[in-house]
């Protein structure tokens, strides 16, 4: 007898479904086929225990199992529950009448458990957008898939469970939880309140924030740049229900997400050690995965000890940066990863740590701080907006007993700000944000009077800023207008944004 069942492959961050077909005839042998690994190989003998071990029959006859499409390679032991339930429909042990209306998957413990997988979401997506009435998983993945709408979701934690429902015989209910809630007040374990000084460095971080630049903490080491860092996503704007949804596909996938959540409500921050590989960071792999810019999409990567990254490393971060998507080739596929992240980096100024330091000297040899700066490279530095300097904070900041700015005021400011930027590109496909604006726009949204660029022209000359601070300096003008709630840059704004521009000072380092 033929019978089938559906079950979903991931490709990327997308999923594919699956045809589980399942012919038992006459002979002894067993046969899986359509392009499965180990795991999905395996799996007849966790079926065969976990059917024994709940009183159901193993058909002892030959059993083919075709997993199509054939050309789509089927991972990971998630398959455990299709394949079973395909087997015993077919063996005639239950029915097999809503086969075709569910996704099935869950991965098989001996006892007939279910345990949890990954990549629930999008599998959840894919099934209502096939027409799927809706799917059967493991209950600690339930409320993961139950944030898509129009489609049931069924939580089940046994293979009995899911007999007992497609028999008919149970009244398991289709999971219902509250929808998206953009409230996310006290998400963080960080605020900017607990900062104590620091307030200039806070008012870039700001600015940072409102117009999604990115940006790069230099100081000596205890001067604060890790922790303000951390801060950051606290400031940033709610995530819409579209990015919510995203972020949460790439950690679903990745199997980052955790049991029993359904949405990632706050901002990701990711802090990868500088020994990384390339592959770690954009993603990649003989199965392509997300790496951790992915990871970090719609929040915030963290590149603590900038230089001490290799080379070759930080050089892949280029191309993301621009495009906000990576592209992972391979000789059968190409994939797509989103990559809309803000870079904030951190660095000492020199090997020492104590270049340009209120109260130590700087011990390293002349040229030091020079070579040091130049493990990072032009190009690289040409992508970031911001270049902070940071100094340690005095005692006298320090010892105050007074809380500073609660990060909720800060973030209120910059939801206005990015408001009024998504107002600005309403019809601009792909710019949602002022970091995001090429030569033209800038043109069109950053226009100078003549005071201000004589301001400009004077403080590029008198600065030795080099060519490329030019439109740098202009975008970040028109976030801090934003948050000013100014239509037109005035010489203020434009004055805060030549001082974050630390790096592209000639003498800089020398």
């Amino acid at each position: 007898m033929l019978v089938k069942t559906f079950g979903s492959a991931l490709n990327g961050i997308e999923a594919i479904t699956v045809t589980i077909e399942v012919n038992i005839d006459r002979g002894v042998q067993f046969f899986l086929v359509g392009l499965p690994d180990s795991a999905v190989k395996e799996s007849q003998q966790r079926i065969e225990a976990a059917l024994t071990n709940n009183d159901l029959k193993y058909p002892k006859k030959k059993v083919t199992i075709n997993m199509a499409p054939a050309d789509i390679r089927k991972e990971g032991s998630s398959y455990d529950l299709p394949i079973a339930i395909a087997i015993l429909a077919a063996s005639e042990q239950i029915s097999s009448e809503l086969l075709d209306q569910y996704i099935i998957m869950g991965e098989l413990s001996l006892d007939g458990s279910l345990n949890p997988i990954r990549g629930v979401l999008p599998i959840a997506i894919r099934a209502m957008q096939d027409g799927f009435k809706g799917l059967i998983l493991p209950s600690a993945n339930a409320q993961e898939a139950a944030v898509v709408e129009d489609i049931d979701v069924y939580g089940v934690d046994n293979i009995m469970d899911v007999i007992s429902f497609l028999n008919g015989a149970s009244n398991i209910k289709p999971i219902e939880i509250s929808r998206y809630d953009q409230n996310i007040e006290d998400v963080y374990a960080f605020d900017f309140a607990d900062v104590k000084g620091q307030e200039n460095i806070k008012r870039a971080l700001e600015v940072s924030a409102a117009g999604s630049h990115n940006v790069i903490l230099i100081g000596s080491p205890g001067s604060g740049k890790t922790m303000l860092a951390k801060r950051l996503p606290t400031i940033m704007p709610p995530m819409t229900l579209r990015e919510a949804l995203e972020t949460t596909k790439i950690h679903s996938v990745v199997g980052l997400l955790g049991n029993g959540l359904s949405l990632l409500k706050s901002r990701p921050f990711r802090s990868p050690h500088h020994t990384t590989s390339y592959v770690g960071l954009v993603g990649g792999g003989a199965y392509p995965q997300p790496g951790e810019i992915s990871l970090a999409h719609n929040g915030v990567l963290f590149l603590d000890e900038l230089p001490e990254f290799k080379r070759n490393v930080l050089e892949v971060l280029r191309q993301p940066m621009e495009d906000r998507v990576v592209t992972i080739a391979r000789a059968k596929q190409t994939i797509e990863f989103p990559a809309s992240f803000m870079l904030v980096a951190a660095m000492n100024p020199c090997p020492c740590g104590y270049y340009n330091h209120p109260t130590q000297e700087c011990t390293c040899q002349p040229g030091a701080v020079e070579k040091y700066l130049n493990r990072i490279s032009g190009p690289l530095l040409d992508r970031i907006d911001l270049h902070i300097e940071v100094v340690p904070v005095p005692f006298e900041e320090l010892s105050k007993k007074s809380p500073g700015e609660k990060s909720s005021i800060v973030r209120a400011r910059v939801t206005r700000a990015r408001q009024k930027q998504t107002e600005r590109f309403a019809d601009i496909q792909g710019i949602h944000s002022n970091s995001q604006m090429n030569s033209k726009m800038i043109q069109k949204y950053c226009a100078l009077n003549e005071e201000c660029s004589k301001l400009l022209k004077g403080a590029m000359d008198r600065l030795n800023l080099s060519a490329r601070a030019y439109d740098r300096i202009l975008k970040v003008a028109r976030t801090i207008a934003d948050l000013d709630d100014s239509e037109d840059i005035k010489e203020e704004h434009l004055a805060e944004a030549i001082q974050y521009r630390s790096l592209d000072r000639e003498n800089w380092g020398k």
